[in-house]
């Protein structure tokens, strides 16, 4: 299933594509930000999109597939490019990750265990 949350706690079931465009155009700036996620009992891990709209005028946007080492964000001034990447990912659309320099900050997520198995130079 499909959940979209917002920042202030707002959450929609199976949202529209008109219902993520209304959410993500009224994102206010600074730490809100509008979470599109899959819960699936077949799948494992987080399975999500979010989009951030920050102080200066950008957004961030990030996506998880499944496990921490899978989490990549880039930052773009585009509404419009950030709508279409959500309803890319909404709609399972081959190529919604084009258009952006994505960078791979899964490292930011490692949990401890996994570091401390890391070998030491």
């Amino acid at each position: 299933m499909l959940i979209a949350t917002i920042g202030r706690g707002h959450t929609v079931k199976r949202p529209s594509k008109p219902a993520v465009g209304t959410m993500l155009a009224n994102l206010r700036r600074g730490h809100e930000h509008l979470i599109l996620e899959r819960r699936d009992e077949d799948r494992e891990g987080d399975w999500y999109i979010q989009v951030r709209f920050r102080e200066n005028n950008t957004y961030q946007l990030e996506y998880r597939d499944g496990a921490p080492t899978e989490h990549h964000q880039t930052v773009t001034v585009s509404q419009e490019k950030v709508l279409g990447a959500l309803l890319g990912w909404m709609l399972d659309k081959p190529g919604w990750r084009e258009g952006f320099m994505w960078n791979n900050i899964g490292h930011m997520f490692a949990s401890a265990a996994d570091r401390e198995a890391e070998p030491t130079a």
